[in-house]
């Protein structure tokens, strides 16, 4: 079994009086310098509405407030669909540990229809492929970075924290799970996040940061995502706004063949 579906193995709990409630636990493979990877624990806060019976659609917008550190160990999912329409479902999801609620989620599913389709995202042209570019060194790195394969063309993690400050933190480059892994919504929220601090490219200078708060928006279906495969996808991040102990990052995943996959935002606190 790959890692990531380790991780999001959930279980029901088998008590009839808690028919929402799923359990887990975190993963060693994903583990990041303190607790785990954020991605994961976004996949696995969508993975309990995925594995649930009453479960209309498929996702096409994930919001995770992480709202404490999430220790290594057992994690009590609670996902209840609070609204259920014709074609959309909204969704309020817990993730539980021992000291009480580590992160929140709301997530809407939906059935998709056939419609007019355009995007006015432009994806960046002229690009090396993938295998013409070295994969990103991850010896010594935390567990979860060696879980991607990461060819970035600009923009890539700094090999030394020489802090020689960028003029931005913008960031290209080819991504895929490692090991290689048919790319579905589990993977596609983890990977999601997947995008290094951006005060770290912008600054390279060490800081204590966390993810406070992680929304994807969900553009491709299942079938798209089929279509992708184990490939990789071309990943571009950057930030918009540093202020006050807080930055935001804004980045974006394509198919090889150009299509927008997802979109992603998150809220980071960072102590200077």
């Amino acid at each position: 079994m790959h890692p990531l579906d380790e991780a999001i193995d959930l279980r029901a709990c088998a008590l009839q009086d808690t028919p929402h409630e799923f359990t887990g636990t975190t993963h060693p493979a994903y583990a990041n310098m303190v607790g785990p990877f954020g991605g994961t624990t976004a996949a696995q806060l969508l993975q309990s509405a995925m594995l649930h019976p009453d479960r209309l659609g498929e996702p096409v917008a994930l919001t995770v407030n992480f709202a404490a550190p999430v220790a290594d160990g057992d994690i009590r999912f609670v996902a209840r669909p609070v609204r259920t329409n014709r074609s959309t479902q909204h969704w309020i999801i817990e993730a539980h540990q021992s000291e009480g609620v580590v992160a929140t989620a709301t997530a809407v599913f939906a059935v998709r229809r056939e419609t007019w389709s355009d995007v006015e995202a432009v994806m960046p042209a002229n690009l090396p492929a993938p295998d013409a570019v070295p994969r990103m060194p991850v010896k010594g790195m935390p567990a979860w970075p060696q879980r991607y394969d990461m060819r970035f063309v600009e923009g890539a993690f700094p090999t030394a924290f020489d802090e020689q400050e960028q003029t931005h933190s913008r960031s290209t480059l080819w991504v895929r799970d490692e090991p290689e892994r048919a790319m579905d919504f589990a993977s596609l929220a983890a990977m999601s996040d997947s995008f290094f601090p951006r005060i770290y490219i912008r600054r390279r200078r060490r800081a204590l940061i966390g993810t406070v708060s992680l929304t994807t928006y969900f553009h491709a279906d299942s079938a798209l995502l089929a279509q992708v495969g184990t490939r990789h996808v071309l990943g571009v991040a950057k930030a918009l706004n540093y202020r006050h102990g807080y930055f935001d990052q804004t980045g974006e995943l394509w198919s090889p063949e150009g299509q927008l996959l997802a979109s992603t935002h998150q809220l980071v606190y960072f102590k200077d």
